[in-house]
């Protein structure tokens, strides 16, 4: 089995150094496809407030909720009711957003309600009256929310913190967000060992919440080394699990956004080439993979691979063969001239001729 990485240019197993991992809970995650209008639900409407009901569409797992001061993760889009007209969507961001419950914006008021009645890996549509939304004016910057507009939530809670006294990231120090970030890859390369790969990532994807881009683009020098050694890795064991579960597109992407800090490295240029090798994607895999063999010589799953392509080039050239032969037929095999016997008499009149000549003039 493939193991986890805890550096992102060996492909060596981890260093399973141990490191306490704070109490969090993760979800059976599934990465959610982009859609025109809110899902249709046919669950029991629950009554959560006077302003807030929800229906689950996929049930959590485990037995706590996220209590008050709880850190969560979470992904959803938004929606006003009148219009249908949405206004956010976190799932085209690639990285979840946190909320610490007790401490939301006024906006997030019905939101957080909604998350305090859910189990970690639940996902559920919300229904928010406007006055635990944007209110009686509404927001005409962004999100662009109409007045006294309902909202309509699609939200997954990915997992949370159970914490005494929640924390927001802005609130943390540099060493404070990297190393919560840390204990969340480890758990993660815990769980991807026991083979519970959704697990798993979502353990990554909280990680990788704590090194957005807002916060990476305020790092220089040992920081952002210490930041992109937390982060590459969990960008990268994202890659592997969503090979493993033939997710080509998305490991794709995951490996992508190692390469942009670090174009050579060895793993993200392997995986990337693995995938787009499944994919059909046989130039560009080549590409990757003969970029990660120059770095890496020796190492024998990149020269597995790139044998494999030379296979499926070799297969692909014998099957275009086949077809060029039933398209065009066998190539004719040449025939046997037939012999002119008028070109031969003629040939031998001349040559009679030429004797009798010669011999005349020797007389």
């Amino acid at each position: 089995m493939e193991s986890a990485d805890d550096q992102p240019t060996q492909l060596s197993p981890i260093d399973d150094s141990e490191v306490v991992a704070e109490e969090a809970s993760f979800v059976h995650g599934e990465h959610i496809q982009g859609t025109q209008g809110p899902p249709k639900v046919d669950s029991v409407v629950e009554i959560l407030h006077e302003k807030v009901t929800k229906q689950i569409i996929k049930e959590g797992h485990g037995h706590n909720k996220a209590a008050k001061f709880s850190t969560c993760f979470l992904h959803y889009r938004a929606w006003a009711e009148s219009t249908m007209h949405k206004f956010e969507d976190t799932w085209e961001e690639l990285q979840p957003v946190e909320l610490v419950l007790g401490k939301e914006k006024a906006q997030m008021a019905g939101l957080a309600i909604g998350l305090s009645s859910m189990k970690a890996g639940e996902r559920a549509l919300l229904h928010v009256g406007w006055e635990l939304g944007y209110g009686e004016e509404g927001s005409f910057s962004f999100p662009n929310v109409p007045p006294k507009a309902d909202l309509l939530y699609e939200v997954e809670l990915i997992g949370f913190d159970e914490a005494k006294e929640g924390k927001a990231r802005s609130d943390m120090t540099v060493e404070e967000r990297i190393e919560a970030a840390d204990r969340r890859k480890m758990e993660g390369n815990a769980l991807f060992k026991d083979e519970k790969l959704e697990e798993a990532m979502q353990q990554y994807e909280m990680a990788i919440a704590y090194m957005g881009d807002d916060f990476m683009f305020q790092l220089f020098g040992k920081y952002r080394d210490m930041a992109l050694a937390v982060k590459n890795p969990c960008h990268l064991n994202m890659s592997a699990c969503f090979i493993k579960l033939k997710r080509f597109d998305e490991a794709i992407v995951q490996c992508s956004i190692v390469l942009s800090e670090d174009e050579n490295n060895v793993k993200a240029l392997f995986r990337r080439g693995k995938a787009r090798a499944e994919l059909g994607q046989t130039d560009a895999a080549r590409e990757d993979l003969q970029k990660a063999r120059k770095h890496a010589p020796e190492d024998k799953a990149i020269l597995r691979e790139l044998h494999l392509l030379a296979e499926v080039d070799k297969a692909v050239y014998q099957k275009q063969k086949e077809i060029y032969k039933g398209i065009f037929g066998p190539r004719p095999e040449p025939k046997p001239k037939r012999l002119n016997w008028l070109v031969v008499f003629w040939q031998w009149l001349v040559a009679l001729a030429t004797c009798l000549f010669r011999k005349r003039k020797a007389d």
